[in-house]
This record gives structure tokens, C-alpha cells and sequence, in this order.
């Protein structure tokens, strides 16, 4: 009968060491195998640098070298014979548009079509604007004037996009960065300002509201009222304009002003195509309060056209305001 060996005894057998490393209870190699420290690795930074340097110039070299570069001489294929494709399409295009212009002098030509002389004749009795030029823009051809102005906003957001700057969370800083590239305290340029910005604005109010009674109208208006805005934030910088006129002021006013002009239009559209008198009078002629819609729409376009032109020099100047 064999003898019950001990712990200790087990742990010294084969079997024993074996159970023991398999489990993990006891390292096999713990006070057996002779170690050393390690000594750190002193890296040279003149030989760090060669070796990036190199590795930047090997990279370089395969990326732009556009002999050995299969990707790049593709693309420049494809790209040159694009090119070439879109350039013979936009001539044949224009030589065929241009094939089909009538003779020079012959009567059917459009500028002598009954449509201007509708204008002349009947523009003032069926617009009620004495501007001829107004009522063209925004009665008979409200339509286009409508895509025009949604052209500007389009193109607004997409500068927005672009160059769009992240809010700084100081906003003390991003004013105090304002104004590097103006003068921070030029006294005759403020005072030019103050006494002209005032008149530019109400001068451009005066444009727009008598658009349908002489020269004027909401783009030349409103180009006028944008000019003031700028040569205010010039003056005065984004710290001030901001008061009165923001970011969303600019997205509120537009959105209101192209709603208010597409709804107006959609209202004459849908009475003139039915044959349905339209309950709003066109007033009398050379009155302030006259023309119908034309009046409104002067106003919506006027709001536009300033907000674009301050907008897009503000995006174009910091990224924002």
C-alpha cells in the first residue's frame, strides 16, 4: 500500500511542477533565469531627422511624380480629354444657337414682337406702376425676378458653407480679433461714417419704396442699403454691427422676405391663369400706395439684395459675424 505524500513532497515531483505551471500557481522560470536591466534607448536627433527627412522625400517622390505615378498620368488623361470633350460640345452648342439668330433686320426679329410693345402701351393702365421697367421686373416677369432672388440666397448659404469659422467660445477674443486688418481707431473714417451711413440708408429706403414710380427699385435699393453696411462694420467693426444686425437677423428677414414674395406671386399666378379678378386695386398711378404687389415686392427684393451684399463681404472678410 503506498504512502500518502505530503504538499511539499507533490510539489517537488514531475507531476507536481507540471500541475503547478499549468495552472499558474508557480512560475517554472521565477529565480531561474538570469535578467538584466535594460538600458534606455538614447535616440540622435541629427540621425532622427535624416531619417524623416528621407522618409518625407520618398514619400513625396511617389506621390507627385507623376511619370511613375499610374494614378495620377490617368486622371490627367481623363481630365485633359473632359476637357477637350466639353469644350467642342459648348462651341457646336453656340454655333448652333447662334445658326438659328435671325437676319439682321428682319421683321419677326424678338425685338420687334408685339411683347415690347405691350410693355409701353399697357404696362401703366395693367400694372398701375409709371416705371415701365418696374412693372416688366415685377409683374410680367415676376416669375424670373423670383428665381433671381432665390439665386442670391442660394448662393449666400453656399458661401456660408464654405467658409464658415467655428464660434469661438471667448466671443470677447473674436471681437477683440475683429478688426486686425482695419484701422481701430481712425476718427475720420468714423466720422465720415456717422454722418453718411444715416443718409445711405434712408436714401436706399427712398429707392425701394418709389421703385414703381421712377428709376429704382429693391436691387438697386438694397444694393444701396448693403453699402451702408459695410462701410458701418468698416468703421465700426462686426462688435456694433452685430446690435442691429446678425446672422439670423440676415436668415429671418430672408426667408420672410422670399416667402412673402413667392405667396404674393403664387396669389397672381393662380387668379391671372384663371381668369379671376384679383381684389387687390392697383391704386393710382404715381401714388405712393399704388401698383398692387409691385410696391410689397420692392421691399422683399430690397431686403434680399442687402442682406446678400453685407453677407457675403462679412463670409469673405473672418468666415462669419
Amino acid at each position: 500500500m503506498s504512502r500518502k505524500r505530503s504538499q511539499e513532497e507533490y510539489q517537488k515531483t514531475l507531476s507536481g511542477r507540471l500541475h503547478s505551471w499549468l495552472y499558474g500557481t508557480q512560475d517554472s522560470f521565477l529565480d531561474r533565469v538570469e535578467m538584466k536591466p535594460q538600458t534606455p534607448l538614447e535616440e540622435d536627433p541629427e540621425k532622427r531627422r535624416a531619417y524623416n527627412e528621407e522618409k518625407q522625400a520618398r514619400v513625396t517622390r511617389w506621390v507627385y511624380d507623376n511619370r511613375r505615378n499610374r494614378d495620377v498620368r490617368v486622371f490627367r488623361t481623363l481630365y485633359r480629354l473632359g476637357a477637350a470633350l466639353f469644350c467642342v460640345f459648348l462651341l457646336l452648342t453656340l454655333l448652333t444657337a447662334v445658326s438659328w439668330l435671325p437676319t439682321e433686320g428682319v421683321e419677326d426679329r424678338p425685338v420687334n414682337n408685339e411683347v415690347s410693345a405691350r410693355y409701353i402701351e399697357n404696362g401703366l393702365q395693367e400694372t398701375g406702376a409709371v416705371n415701365i421697367v418696374t412693372g416688366m421686373i415685377l409683374d410680367y416677369r415676376a416669375f424670373d425676378t423670383l428665381g433671381e432672388s432665390h439665386v442670391l440666397f442660394a448662393a449666400t448659404m453656399t458661401v456660408l458653407i464654405l467658409l464658415r469659422l467655428d464660434r469661438d467660445k471667448d466671443k470677447k477674443q473674436q471681437h477683440a480679433d475683429d478688426r486686425v486688418y482695419e484701422p481701430k481707431n481712425d476718427v475720420i473714417l468714423q466720422t465720415a461714417a456717422k454722418i453718411l451711413v444715416p443718409p445711405i440708408f434712408i436714401f436706399g429706403i427712398y429707392v425701394i419704396l418709389c421703385g414703381h414710380l421712377g428709376p429704382g427699385g429693391g436691387f438697386s435699393g438694397g444694393a444701396v442699403i448693403g453699402a451702408g453696411l459695410i462701410l458701418y462694420v468698416n468703421a465700426f467693426g462686426f462688435e456694433k454691427t452685430e446690435r442691429f444686425f446678425t446672422a439670423k437677423t440676415y436668415k429671418v428677414s430672408s426667408f420672410c422676405a422670399l416667402a412673402c414674395y413667392s405667396l404674393s406671386k403664387c396669389y397672381s399666378f393662380y387668379t391671372g391663369a384663371n381668369g379671376i379678378e384679383s381684389v387687390i386695386p392697383l391704386g393710382t398711378p404715381g401714388a405712393i400706395l399704388s401698383s398692387g404687389l409691385i410696391f410689397v415686392l420692392n421691399i422683399c427684393v430690397g431686403i434680399v439684395v442687402a442682406g446678400t451684399m453685407y453677407t457675403f463681404y462679412a463670409m469673405f472678410r473672418k468666415g462669419g459675424y
